[in-house]
C-alpha cells in the first residue's frame, strides 16, 4: 500500500527545497547533509533514485556507528552496576521463523504504519486510515462474532486498495508539506514510543532512554523514505534488524 515512487513537486507549490540530486561526495558529507535535514526537516520529493544505494549504505553505516556506540555505553553502565530492564524478547528462543517476521515482516508492517504517509499524498493517507479502521473493527468483532471481524478486516483492505486507485494522481496535500517538520518529529517519537512495549518492567523515566536507539533509527528512517521512497526505509530498517539478530547471535543468544 505504499508509494513506492514519488513525483516531483515545485517549491512555488508547497515552499518545499529541492531534493538532493544523487549522494554526497563523501561519507562524512552524506551525514552532513542528514543533519542539515534533522535540522529542518523538508518534504524533499525527487523522481529519480540516482544513489540510492551509495546513500543506503552510508546511512547504515551511521546507524552502525550509533549502535556500536549505544551498547558501550549499555556495558559500561552495565559494570558500573547500573539496573537496565531486560527486554521481553530476551529469552525467546529465535527459530527461523522468528528471524523471519523480526528481519522481514516487523520492517514492512512498521514501515507502512509509521512512514508510509510521510508522502503527505491523499492516497495513501486515506488507504492507511481505511486499512486501520478495519483493523480496528476486526479487533472489536472477531471474538465476538468472527464472521463479522473478518468481513471488516477485507473491506479495510478492498477499501484500502480502492483509496490508492482512486487518489492515485492527487499531488501531496499542501498543508501537509507545510507541516511536515512537525509530522516528521511525530511518526519518529510514536516509533519510539511503540517499542516501550518491548519492556515487561520499568518506570517510564528509566525505558524512555532505553527507546533512544529506535529514535535515532526512526530519524534516519524517515529521511530515506523521503529522499528515495518508502522501499528505502524498508530495507534500512531490514539491514538494521538483521544486524540486531546477527549481534545476538554472536553473543550466543540464539537458541
Amino acid at each position: 500500500m505504499s508509494d513506492m515512487t514519488t513525483t516531483p513537486i515545485t517549491a512555488s507549490e508547497t515552499h518545499i527545497s529541492p531534493a538532493t540530486d544523487g549522494p554526497a561526495t563523501s561519507m562524512a558529507a552524506e551525514w552532513r547533509e542528514f543533519g542539515a535535514f534533522l535540522k529542518r526537516p523538508t518534504l524533499e520529493v525527487s523522481a529519480k533514485s540516482k544513489g540510492a544505494l551509495t546513500v543506503l549504505a552510508r546511512i547504515y553505516a551511521l546507524d552502525l556507528l550509533a549502535m556500536a556506540v549505544l551498547i558501550g555505553l549499555a556495558s559500561l553502565l552495565i559494570a558500573a552496576g547500573v539496573y537496565i530492564p531486560a527486554t521481553a524478547l530476551a529469552g525467546m528462543e529465535f527459530t527461523w521463523g522468528i528471524i523471519a517476521m523480526v528481519v522481514i515482516g516487523a520492517p514492512v508492517m512498521e514501515e507502512v504504519a509509521f512512514r508510509s504517509w510521510l508522502s503527505g499524498k491523499p492516497a495513501v493517507i486515506a488507504a492507511l486510515l481505511v486499512l486501520l479502521a478495519g483493523g480496528i473493527g476486526f479487533g472489536l468483532a472477531h471474538i465476538a462474532l468472527p464472521p463479522l471481524g473478518l468481513a471488516l478486516a477485507m473491506a479495510g483492505i478492498v477499501g484500502a486498495g480502492a483509496a490508492l486507485y482512486l487518489l492515485r494522481n492527487k499531488p501531496t496535500l499542501g498543508w501537509f508539506a507545510r507541516g511536515f517538520p512537525a509530522f516528521f518529529w511525530l511518526s519518529t517519537i510514536a516509533f519510539a514510543l511503540v517499542h516501550l512495549a518491548n519492556f515487561d518492567e520499568g518506570s517510564l523515566a528509566i525505558l524512555l532512554p532505553l527507546v533512544l536507539p529506535q529514535f535515532i533509527l526512526g530519524s534516519m528512517l524517515g529521511y530515506v523514505r523521503v529522499r528515495f521512497g518508502l522501499w528505502a526505509a524498508i530495507a534500512l530498517h531490514a539491514a538494521h534488524n538483521g544486524t540486531a539478530v546477527a549481534i545476538a547471535a554472536l553473543a550466543g543468544q540464539l537458541g
